[in-house]
Parts: C-alpha cells; sequence; structure tokens
C-alpha cells in the first residue's frame, strides 16, 4: 500500500482558520485519541528515560496543537521535581491560542506561533518533540524536518508518528465511522492514516536527513517513533 500525499489537499486543521467550536472539537478528539491510543504511553516511556529527578531540561515540542504533550510533561517533571522550560510551536494561531487557554495553570510552558523552518532559538534545547507531525510534510520537507530539529538539540530527540499499515487505516476507519464521527476529526484522521510512513519508510527518511545512532522502534496501536538520544552532540 503505498503512501498517499497530495500537498494541494491539506488536512482541515492545518488550513489557517479563527479558533470554531469545530476546531476545538477537533482539538479535543486529538487529545482524547493521543491518551487512548498510543501518543502519550509513548511520551511517557522517554520521559522515564529522559527526565531524572531532581533534574532539569530545556525542551522544544513542535506543532504542539492544543499543548496536550507539553501539559503531559510538565505532570511527570512535577511528580520527579523535575525543573522543565517547554517552548512549544505551531504554526497556527488558533491552536496556539486554545493551548494557552488549556494551559493556564502552567507556566512552565510558552506557547509561540511559529514556522519550525523559521524557528532560530537563542539556545538549542536538551529535547526536542515531534508527535504526529511528519507524515503532514512531504517526503522531501520531512526530511528537512528531521534535519532542523537535530540542529536545534544537543542531546535527544523523539519524533513519534503513526505507522502506515493496511490494519491501522482499517482501524482509522472504523473509530471514526463509530467514536470519533466530528467531520473535521474523521476526514484528517483518514487522510493521515493515508499519509503516514511505513516503518521502512521513515528509517530511510532519518538516514537521508544524515541521522546516526538512532534507535527505531514500533509501539502499540498502530505507532512507530525514532530518536537520538547522546552524551554529546554527534
Amino acid at each position: 500500500m503505498k503512501r498517499q500525499f497530495d500537498p494541494a489537499l491539506p488536512e482541515l486543521m492545518d488550513r489557517p482558520q479563527p479558533v470554531t467550536p469545530e476546531l476545538e472539537r477537533d482539538l479535543a478528539n486529538l487529545r482524547s485519541l493521543n491518551r487512548w491510543f498510543g501518543s502519550h504511553r509513548i511520551m511517557r516511556h522517554f520521559l522515564r528515560r529522559w527526565l531524572r529527578p531532581n533534574g532539569k531540561a530545556r525542551i522544544l515540542d513542535v506543532a504542539t496543537a492544543s499543548g496536550d504533550i507539553p501539559r503531559l510533561i510538565v505532570d511527570h517533571a512535577r511528580g520527579q521535581n523535575v525543573s522543565v522550560h517547554i517552548d512549544a510551536i505551531d504554526q497556527q494561531e488558533s491552536t496556539i491560542e486554545i493551548a494557552r487557554r488549556l494551559s493556564a495553570a502552567y507556566p512552565e510552558i510558552d506557547f509561540i506561533c511559529a514556522d519550525l523552518f523559521e524557528w532560530n532559538p537563542s539556545e538549542l534545547y536538551d529535547i526536542v518533540l515531534c508527535s504526529l507531525t511528519l507524515h503532514h510534510f512531504s517526503n522531501n520537507d520531512a526530511v528537512r524536518v528531521l534535519q532542523k530539529i537535530r540542529e536545534l538539540s544537543t542531546t535527544r530527540i523523539l519524533v513519534a508518528d503513526l505507522r502506515r499499515a493496511r490494519w491501522v487505516r482499517f482501524a482509522v476507519y472504523f473509530v471514526t465511522a463509530t467514536i470519533y464521527r466530528a467531520a473535521m476529526t474523521k476526514t484528517d484522521a483518514r487522510l493521515s492514516a493515508a499519509r503516514a510512513f511505513s516503518f521502512v519508510e521513515l528509517r530511510e527518511l532519518a538516514k537521508r536527513a544524515g541521522w546516526k545512532n538512532f534507535g527505531h522502534q514500533k509501539f502499540a496501536v498502530g505507532r512507530q517513533a525514532i530518536w537520538i538520544e547522546l552524551s554529546s552532540r554527534a
């Protein structure tokens, strides 16, 4: 089953739009999908490895949407007495507005409307995260994303995404026909399943981006992740 990607047909949530009830419902559904279908599980797996009790970390979350991943990190960090500062960027002003509203109790997070390719912070990050984002890009632009986030990290990077497979596509169609039936969620989830990279494709993208000594693993519910964890830059 080949990847289906048409740059002229962006996902609905990627299109410029104001804050609407439809967008808020879609982002709420995305948070629910992240919680129950693997994204939060992957994040917790790596947070336990990378955030040591009484430590500190400067973190970037790419394409943060409504900010559920940064809030998950802060909740974990607070429980482990870890000091974190998170820059959470997204190119959609409306989603950043929603994320800020949902994160009023999380001063550790700065939400910024920004394009990743134009993001040039004053200092690098200990950890860079990119969850459920890479499939939004063409193959060549996905390589650019991987190169850019490698440049922004000193030691640790995590890219987690869907894994394209026939059964995953069927599963997405089922849950969007029975549970997550909002029009925006249904449209975008089905597009995402068709646009996801296969396990082999994601590995090849990382190699094209110049990644070395990286991990790559399948995770539950049709997910996969690639990551780098180094004691120093390489």
